[in-house]
């Protein structure tokens, strides 16, 4: 092993929403781009050592007339395919799920349909997990108003097959503290609310249990952080939910705003990482970073984010 020093962000361009997965050696990262409106979206990059990123270009081909704002891809590999879940809809309204395919993980990507329930009015972040016995599962989040915290919130299905939910979602999760608040007074659905959002989940099975990862607060302020939740399924229920602060990623005053959206990938050194985004301090874009995930007596703790010169291994090229 040799090593190698990075300094977030690890990739300059706008790169939110990053879901990175290893393949036959290589790393590979897909985020939301600032404005997706060529024949391709959703810029895809490769790496050898989650340090040094080359760009790939468009992974999805642009399906028409579905909508602009294509958000917060991911992809897993299964039956000798890679498949792609993400949401495309207009601003902040009417989004839905969508699922899409390719044989090789770089794309291009194929869009297979709408996966979503059609009276589901907004739906994003969708997050594919396998189970060790094989079964996949989707976590995604969408919205709820019949709750003292109206908002985004989060919920998990079985997928009955890779381009098919089983449409009986569960509840993983809904706003329970001050710090998850969106925006007051926000004006949705015709009427106005206190708003919280709960989006971006990712799930980790760590000892037997089953970690879901989620962030919460406003994506635009110093609020928006990382936190989790613990059951002892895939279906929950899940605990942990009072939190009054996220625990895992927050905001350094000064140095790092708004961290969060992850997914998480074994590094070279054998380590888990959290790669998520982060807003500079003058919030010119929010970009691509990396830190290692430690598992504590208290939980899953990120080392980060970090702002200077950080360490990590990587194997010697021969």
């Amino acid at each position: 092993m040799q090593r190698l020093f990075y300094t977030n962000p690890v990739y300059a361009e706008y790169f939110a929403d990053p879901f990175c997965f290893r393949y036959e050696g290589l790393y590979y990262a897909i985020g939301t781009s600032p404005a997706d409106h060529g024949e391709h979206v959703f810029r895809m990059l490769r790496s050898n050592d989650l340090v040094n990123w080359t760009p790939l270009g468009g992974a999805l081909r642009r399906p028409a007339g579905i909508g602009t704002d294509f958000w917060a891809p991911e992809i897993a590999f299964e039956s000798g395919r890679f498949w792609m879940y993400y949401s495309v809809g207009q601003g902040d309204k009417g989004h839905q799920l969508r699922v899409a395919a390719s044989d090789r993980p770089e794309g291009p990507y194929e869009d297979l349909g709408r996966l979503s329930d059609e009276n589901c009015s907004f739906a994003i972040d969708a997050s594919p997990f396998r189970d060790d016995d094989g079964l996949w599962y989707l976590f995604y989040a969408r919205d709820f108003l019949d709750t003292a915290r109206p908002g985004t919130a989060l919920v998990v299905e079985p997928l009955s097959a890779m381009d098919r939910l089983s449409h009986q979602p569960e509840v993983v999760m809904r706003a329970t503290q001050d710090w998850q608040r969106y925006l007051k007074d926000r004006t949705m659905y015709g009427a106005v609310y206190d708003w919280h959002t709960l989006e971006g989940p990712c799930v980790r099975k760590h000892e037997g249990r089953y970690y879901c990862f989620y962030s919460g607060g406003n994506w635009t302020n110093e609020t928006y952080g990382l936190d989790y939740v613990v059951s002892d399924d895939p279906l929950g229920p899940y605990e942990g939910s009072d939190s009054p602060m996220p625990r895992t990623l927050k905001t350094v005053p000064g140095k790092v705003l708004g961290p969060g959206h992850n997914s998480i990938v074994e590094g070279p050194d054998g380590s888990d990482y959290i790669v998520y985004h982060a807003w500079d301090p003058e919030m010119t874009a929010r970009r691509m970073c990396i830190d290692k995930l430690v598992w504590t007596p208290l939980g899953p703790r990120c080392l980060g984010p970090t702002y200077g010169p950080t360490e990590i291994l990587v194997e010697r090229e021969a």
